[in-house]
């Protein structure tokens, strides 16, 4: 009685079918879950025998599972305000990678930093991508576990350069002053007001002092710079004609590193910040490089995996850049668990760059990409199952009554 193989076989297929659809729907609000379709194929018998007209007589032996494929189309983008969370929409894969090396693939993106700042998965796997060094990413180098610390320490930076968008009366009388101000930064990150003295000393000629307190520098002198500044006769500046002047402090009370500085006097487009006009003389606006030593107090994920941190010194810079990784052949990777992917040789090695790039896919901070399974489109396939399954125990029901039948003819 072979023939009980081919329903049994049914029920199994039915089986398998609602196993897929019951983890489907287990995961509807797993983040990143990709929805898994089972499909089946035929058995048949070999046989050599053939009909009058040379057609081959084959028997039906029932069915099997043939494949398990993954629906890997975007899941809803769901916000969560979390810094650290991130969904990806489109083509890839997050890199994380275990304590033991083991290199995996990931969709969800509901990552957290550990005590020691490093941006895991739930599951303590590390999030992989490009290291920032002084603000600035390198994308050829090795990939390595991101580091977010919220309360780290960014040091000082000294100023080094400033500006001042001035105008000078060009009605004044001699001998009138004018003054502007500006902070600067030292190499411990204390703040210093650097002031420059302007002297109407004849016609499109003015005198000016570049001054520091002395308390601040502990010189006799507060005077760190001084000169002459001359415009034509359309008010704009014509010296000094290298279009910058060179300040030093050259010791500060506090024990920081003497400062040399370059009042820039011309704007990035080459014009002059300095004019002389007939306005009342005023500083608009003033800019300098340099930076008091902040804590990172939050950072933001930005779509192509840079994550930009901001320090408490109102300092904006990228600590790194999460990775994104394609495969030639999605369906061929392994699930793993755990929301995790492998490689394997199906699935091809993958190509690992950053987001909205080479076919990837982008990254929005602040969210995670949720389940892709269809409630609808699942029930549907459970009913489908379920007859299915019915049918089939049907059938071995009939072959029963049928085989009892047979037996008692020959024992009857």
């Amino acid at each position: 009685m072979s023939f009980f193989g081919v329903p049994l076989s049914g029920l199994v297929a039915s089986q398998d079918q609602l196993q897929a659809v019951s983890n489907n729907l287990a995961n509807l609000d797993t983040v990143g879950f990709k929805d898994q379709t089972v499909s089946f194929s035929d058995l048949f018998a070999q046989s050599s025998l053939t009909n009058a007209t040379n057609d081959p007589i084959e028997a039906g032996l029932g069915v099997k599972a043939s494949q398990t494929t993954s629906d890997f189309t975007d899941g809803a983008t769901d916000a969560t305000g979390i810094s650290s969370n991130m969904a990806l929409s489109g083509n890839g894969f997050f890199v994380v990678q275990a304590a033991d090396g083991t290199t995996s693939y990931t969709r969800a993106g509901d990552f957290t930093a550990n005590k020691a700042g490093e941006l895991t998965t739930a599951n303590g796997e590390s999030v992989m991508g490009y290291p920032a060094v002084n603000g600035v990413i390198s994308t050829t180098g090795t990939l390595q576990p991101l580091q977010i610390a919220v309360g780290s320490v960014v040091p000082a930076s000294a100023t080094s350069t400033f500006e001042l968008t001035t105008n000078l009366n060009s009605t004044a009388a001699t001998g009138t002053t004018f003054a502007s101000t500006t902070p600067v930064y030292d190499s411990l990150g204390a703040s210093h007001v650097l002031t420059v003295n302007y002297t109407k000393t004849g016609t499109n000629t003015w005198s000016y002092s570049v001054n520091m307190p002395t308390a601040d520098t502990g010189a006799a002198s507060s005077q760190v710079a001084s000169g002459n500044l001359v415009f034509d006769s359309s008010g704009n500046l014509t010296s000094p004609t290298s279009g910058s002047v060179a300040v030093s402090v050259p010791t500060f009370a506090n024990g920081a590193a003497s400062m040399s500085l370059t009042w820039d006097l011309k704007d990035e487009a080459g014009n002059s910040s300095i004019t002389q006009t007939d306005l009342a003389s005023a500083t608009s606006a003033t800019s300098q490089n340099g930076k008091s030593s902040g804590t990172l107090t939050s950072y933001a994920v930005a779509t192509d995996g840079t994550i930009n941190g901001t320090y408490s010194n109102g300092q904006v810079t990228a600590l790194g850049q999460v990775v994104v990784a394609t495969f030639s052949n999605t369906q061929g990777l392994l699930r793993t668990g755990n929301n995790d992917y492998q490689m394997t040789a199906g699935s091809g090695t993958p190509l690992v760059g950053v987001a909205g790039t080479g076919g990837r896919g982008v990254i929005t901070g602040g969210s995670v990409e949720a389940s892709n399974v269809d409630v609808a489109a699942e029930f549907s396939k459970m009913i489908v199952a379920q007859q299915a399954y019915q049918a089939n125990a049907k059938t071995v029901t009939t072959l029963n009554q049928i085989s009892q039948a047979t037996i008692q003819m020959i024992t009857g």
